[in-house]
Parts: C-alpha cells; structure tokens; sequence
C-alpha cells in the first residue's frame, strides 16, 4: 500500500467535503441519533471557503489515486494550554483503511504540522461514547489523552 500525504489546498474541498459527510453520517447511523444536518454542497463550499481565508487547515491521505483519511485543523489560543494550540475539527479515515496504520500516520502528519506551528497542544473532541470506544482506544494509543468534560454546542446562526 503506497500511502501519501498532502495538505489541501481550497482546490481539494469536495473531497474533504466527502469524507467529512461520510464522517458524519457514520456518527449518526452508529449513534441512532441525527447530531449533525450537513449536506455535500453547504460542506463543501463552507470547506473552500475556510481553507480560502486561513481559518483552516487539512491533510488528506490517499492511497494509489483515492482519498482514504482526512483531518481538518484549526488553529486557536487557550490561557490554560499555554497560548496557541491545534483543534483537530474532524479525523476520518474510510472503513477499509482503518486498522492498517494510516489513521497513526495521520495523527503524525498533524502532529508534524502543530510542531511546525510552536503549539504548545493538540486537541479534538471524541464522538459520542460508548459505540466510539475503539476510536477513543486510537487516540489514546497514539498520545492523546483524556482531559475530562463533555463537548458542548448552542447554535448562534439562524435559519431565514
């Protein structure tokens, strides 16, 4: 398997915009539960746009000619973390690729970025538990540990 890493460019939108509904649909269907109403179109162009203006970074992994793995990063500042730090938004590596080392290889690949970037962390936020234990198992196996709390949203956006 010949694996490889690139950091997008807005140019790659629709496909991060893929991997991220696969994402979220995955969640959702695992879950039973609709925590997310995305849709292809509005992903992508929100996608271009972020990766446009600097508010957001990706790395896509493929293997041969096809996307297999994604994570989305924004960088942002927290007092208790020391100053600047990595959110990594959204981690997916496609069902057929899971368990062969590319999902390590992505978080190295992040990890590499953060350093470039003097973060003093990085962090992310897990889907809901207990269907996503294996996903936290990866996390921790690959350095990330536990900080407590649950993640919490009020959306501010209104609809018309």
């Amino acid at each position: 398997m010949k694996l490889e890493f690139i950091q997008a460019t807005p140019d790659y939108a629709e496909v991060i915009g893929l991997l991220v509904v696969q994402l979220t649909q995955e969640i959702c269907e695992r879950t039973h539960a609709q925590h997310f109403d995305i849709d292809l179109e509005g992903t992508v162009q929100r996608c271009e746009a972020l990766l446009s203006a600097g508010h957001y970074a990706a790395i896509i992994g493929w293997s041969d000619s096809i996307p297999v793995a994604v994570a989305t990063i924004a960088e942002t500042y927290a007092l208790y973390a020391g100053g600047k730090i990595g959110v990594i938004q959204e981690f997916y590596v496609i069902p057929e690729f899971r368990c062969s080392g590319v999902g390590t290889l992505l978080i190295e690949q992040v990890r590499t970025y953060g350093q470039q970037r003097s973060w003093s962390c990085m962090e992310l936020c897990t889907p809901p538990l207990p269907e996503f234990e294996r996903t936290l198992s990866f996390y921790q196996h690959n350095g990330l540990i536990p900080v407590g709390g649950r993640k919490m949203r009020q959306n501010l956006a209104t609809n018309g």
